[in-house]
């Protein structure tokens, strides 16, 4: 699409599960750490253990698992501010990196943004194992790990994983790890081939998202930059790049066909996902924009009412002409000041038709709404649902989890997705499956788990 494992364990995650010795190979599912045929889940929990951080990893069988740094965790170093799950070493078990965006790789600044880590931790038929730790040649306060994502952007079949600096002095960058025939290869605004203009405060880098928007079949990636200040103070930007072909190309709310209009502090581009809303094949792209202001008398740099920005796939890459803005004025529920309507976004199929949904978080009305997708036109406003939840901001992180969740074998082919939300403030992490019945219909939420220290903060 994120250091020593916790010495309190359920079960060793290096055994052979198997009898008689018997050898077993993952499947190859992308979100299957230990090959087992189950969905697992991440759960970052920054700020547990003084801040040093946790991840915690359900298996699909039931067992638990709580990943840390180990010896090297130090209170303040925010394990698990961002998660990426990819196949990267090609053995067909998915793999898991957690950044640790403010750990600090020499003497600790009092008060300063960290230098940043991410830690690797490689999927196996036993689970997950630590692996190597990447870190900047020349660290400065870059919160390097502060975003994730993977994706398969040179088209050879494994992920390569990108790393958002969104604190890099020049406005923020990613690092490309693992392209075919490339070190780890760093990209900024002023890289030849972008050619933006940079301000320090831009945060580009600080939202991140993969999709293969011309068909192609390579991944494209997208780069959001909630703060830049392309006209407007704070407004926002997102960068869509061809790594692979060297293509850059800048979005706002002022490009021709994106429905609005670029404002102060809007934060075009805080949240991105990627999905197959039409079933057409190809990635169509959902963008965050959780600082619009709706209610009349908005303040600066107050939250927001929030829309969200749809744009479509084609064979010529993402189309802006019938790009759509969604809020809450034409859907169910009502759009109020604070409610950062797509301050969260994820994407899946919850009722089994082979077309993407797209679930969009409203921390501020403790709410998650559900737009249907379909062949004709993509998402639509019909039989939209709303969500409410406990937890003053449930719908602060979002993921689509296949195969239904815990205990249960993903499906061949195109499975059926459940959605988990999580209130982080409340350490809730609450799941709602899908359901194959006509329209859009979800299961009743449950609790899946309970945790401290913004427990689901992110998934993996």
């Amino acid at each position: 699409m994120n250091a020593l494992l916790a010495a309190c364990l359920v079960l060793p995650l290096t055994a052979d599960p198997l009898a008689g010795g018997a050898a077993r190979s993952c499947g190859g599912h992308p979100l299957d750490f230990d090959g087992d045929g189950r969905a697992d889940l991440a759960v970052a929990a920054p700020y547990d253990r003084d801040r040093a951080g946790s991840v915690t990893v359900m298996y699909g069988s039931g067992v638990r698992a709580t990943l840390t740094q180990g010896e090297g965790a130090e209170p303040g170093d925010s394990f698990g501010s961002a998660l990426a799950v990819g196949d990267f070493d090609g053995d067909e078990c998915a793999d898991l990196a957690v950044g640790v965006s403010e750990e600090f790789t020499g003497e600790r600044v009092p008060g300063g943004d960290g230098n940043g880590v991410v830690q690797l931790f490689r999927g196996t038929t036993g689970g997950l194992v630590k692996g190597e730790e990447l870190r900047l040649a020349k660290p400065s306060s870059d919160r390097f790990g502060a975003a994730l994502t993977a994706g398969d952007l040179d088209g050879d079949g494994k992920d390569e994983l990108v790393v958002g600096a969104p604190s890099q002095r020049s406005g923020g960058s990613v690092t490309v790890y693992w392209m075919k025939g490339r070190k780890p290869y760093q990209i900024t605004q002023k890289t030849s081939w972008v050619r933006q203009s940079a301000h320090v405060t831009d945060q580009w880098g600080a939202a991140l998202a993969t999709g293969d928007f011309d068909g192609d079949g390579k991944d494209e990636l997208v780069v959001g930059a909630p703060a830049d200040s392309v006209t407007q103070d704070g407004q926002g930007s997102v960068t869509v790049l061809d790594v692979r072909a060297r293509r850059s190309r800048q979005l706002t709310q002022s490009s021709p066909g994106i429905k609005g209009a670029a404002e102060k502090w809007d934060a075009f581009g805080a949240a991105l996902a990627t999905g197959d809303f039409n079933g057409d094949g190809r990635a169509d792209l959902a963008i965050g924009v959780p600082g619009e202001g709706l209610s009349a008398n908005q303040r600066a740099m107050d939250y927001g009412d929030g829309t969200v920005d749809v744009l479509y796939g084609s064979r010529a890459g993402l189309r802006t002409g019938r790009s759509e803005a969604w809020s809450q004025n034409t859907l169910e529920g009502r759009p109020r000041y604070y409610d950062r309507f797509g301050a969260a976004l994820a994407a899946g199929d919850f009722n089994g038709d082979g077309r993407d949904e797209l679930a969009i978080g409203v921390p501020g009305e403790r709410a998650v709404q559900v737009l249907a997708g379909r062949a004709a036109g993509g998402l639509t406003r019909e039989g939209n649902l709303l969500l409410k939840g406990s937890g003053r901001d449930f719908g602060a992180a979002l993921a689509a989890l296949p195969g239904g969740g815990r205990f249960r074998t993903l499906e061949r082919g195109r499975p059926l997705d459940g959605l988990v939300v999580a209130a982080p403030d409340q350490g809730l992490v609450l799941y709602a499956p899908g359901s194959r019945q006509a329209g859009l219909r979800l299961g009743r939420i449950r609790e899946l788990a309970k945790g401290t220290g913004l427990y689901g903060y992110a998934f993996g």
